[in-house]
């Protein structure tokens, strides 16, 4: 069994790959499944190329306001959350026709609008169990 305790907390690593945290009265957190799996940053209005990112293979300009990436570690299944955040007057979200293990596409609408247009900014975060 591997635990360690530093000032009344308790880190145990005792199941391969999973560390939990003990928090506040008896409640634990697994430090493991709270990590983003994957994240990055791009300009969606220059030529598609990330930032800076995290778990990112690359990503591809699809379209007008349409941005797919690929995972360099795919996730276990689908059943994963993606989160997307664009410039001002634009709305992100993620197309759940191509919500795969592999990748994910990315989508932006101009505000109060179901037209696909570029976003200069763009961030996004992917939270679930990797492969």
């Amino acid at each position: 069994m591997s635990v360690l305790e530093l000032n009344g907390r308790v880190f145990d690593a005792s199941t391969t790959g999973t560390l939990t945290l003990t928090g506040e009265g008896s409640a634990t957190t697994n430090v493991t499944q709270g990590l983003a799996k994957a994240w990055g940053h791009y300009e969606g209005d220059q030529t598609a190329a990330l930032q800076d990112s995290f778990n990112m293979a690359g990503i591809t300009d699809l379209a007008a306001g349409r941005h797919s990436v690929t995972y360099t570690n795919n996730m276990a299944n689908v059943y994963y959350a993606a989160s997307l955040v664009g410039s001002t007057q634009r709305n992100g979200q993620t197309d759940t026709d191509s919500h795969a293990a592999t990748g994910i596409t990315f989508e932006f609408c101009a505000a109060n609008s179901d037209t696909f247009t570029d976003s200069a900014q763009c961030q996004f975060h992917v939270m679930g169990d990797l492969a």
